[in-house]
């Protein structure tokens, strides 16, 4: 694993865009603070830039680093989650520009998955996690169901995980306002 993360983390540091495993499915990533990385996984996807995407990072701390405001109690909510889930926080800081949503707002999940977060320690910045297909399709639940288009498009493919067949799914989503206030988009 540690070899992959190696090489997953060069791509990164180098502007490039990776396909690989998450704590959920399989993602299309990148520095999460790169622009012009963040605009190719857009055209990967087809996806209007209009939409933002989520960005994995590896510990609570790094949240600081990443938004204006963190809301209150949101600690306490990370530690009671049973199963991966991306918050949606108000106000992003120092990420592409073209990543938050129009509304400035922006969803994190704190990955607890051991690759992802050797692969954040490695490059030191946020990765971004978007599922491995083209907007409007079906997300694929393994490795084996990414298009051939997807694979092409990218610039690596993590080796790591690519025979596993765990039953995964995607992350839960909710909404963290800044009071507080949780609001649950999809279980």
């Amino acid at each position: 694993m540690i070899e992959e993360v190696q090489r997953a983390g060069e791509h990164i540091n180098a502007g490039r865009v990776i396909l690989y495993p998450t704590d959920t499915i399989w993602g299309i990533g990148c520095d999460a603070t790169d622009p012009v990385a963040v605009q190719k996984i857009y055209e990967i996807k087809n996806r209007s830039d209009h939409k933002s995407m989520l960005v994995l990072m590896e510990s609570f701390s790094m949240l600081y680093e990443y938004l204006e405001e963190i809301p209150p109690g949101t600690q306490e909510i990370i530690r009671s989650l049973v199963k991966p889930t991306t918050i949606i926080y108000p106000k992003a800081k120092n990420l592409a520009i073209n990543l938050p949503g129009e509304d400035g707002s922006i969803g994190i999940r704190i990955t607890s998955d051991s690759f992802c977060q050797k692969l954040i320690q490695t490059t030191g910045k946020p990765i971004v996690s978007t599922s491995a297909n083209v907007s409007g399709s079906a997300a694929p639940a393994s490795y084996k169901e990414i298009d051939q288009y997807i694979r092409k498009k990218v610039d690596y493919i993590v080796e790591w995980r690519q025979d596993a067949a765990d039953s995964v799914s995607a992350s839960s989503i909710v909404r963290l306002d800044e009071d507080g206030h949780i609001t649950l988009l999809r279980p």
